[in-house]
């Protein structure tokens, strides 16, 4: 069973990344790192353009949980972190603008995105449970 690393060692990685996301209109690169051997974390950024102007926390599992930090937001660019707890779930993201970021169902960990979010509202499910596991996110 997979173990995750510290929230802060995910947030300082979050920001690390945020900065070198710099304007590009597209991008997104992967790592993997791992600290012991029953320990991996893995990072995936979605850039849709942009430097992050704020953050957002998502979190999925380890039970039929699904939830953000925040249930509203000013419009701008936000990195978004999922910390994806179960296997048998995901952390689905979209809304105005084409954003459509997602973690896998079978993987574990955090995930980081860079999302542009405009007014609007913008839903997370776990696409396996999404009757029972959803929430929304206003943006104004």
């Amino acid at each position: 069973m997979k173990r995750l690393l510290p929230a802060t060692l995910f947030v300082a990685t979050a920001a690390a990344l945020a900065a070198g996301c710099g304007g590009s209109s597209s991008s997104s690169s992967s790592s993997d790192s791992t600290a012991g051997s029953d320990t991996t974390a893995a990072t995936t950024t979605a850039t849709t353009g942009g430097t992050a102007s704020g953050t957002l926390t998502g979190k999925v599992g380890p039970g039929f949980d699904i939830a953000m930090d925040k249930s509203t937001v000013a419009a701008g660019t936000y990195t978004l972190t999922v910390d994806d707890q179960a296997s048998a779930h995901d952390f689905h993201f979209t809304g105005p603008g084409g954003v459509d970021v997602a973690t896998d169902v079978s993987e574990t960990g955090a995930k980081t995105f860079t999302v542009d979010l405009q007014a609007g509202t913008y839903t997370f499910v776990c696409d396996p449970h999404s009757s029972s596991m959803n929430g929304t996110l206003t943006v104004t």
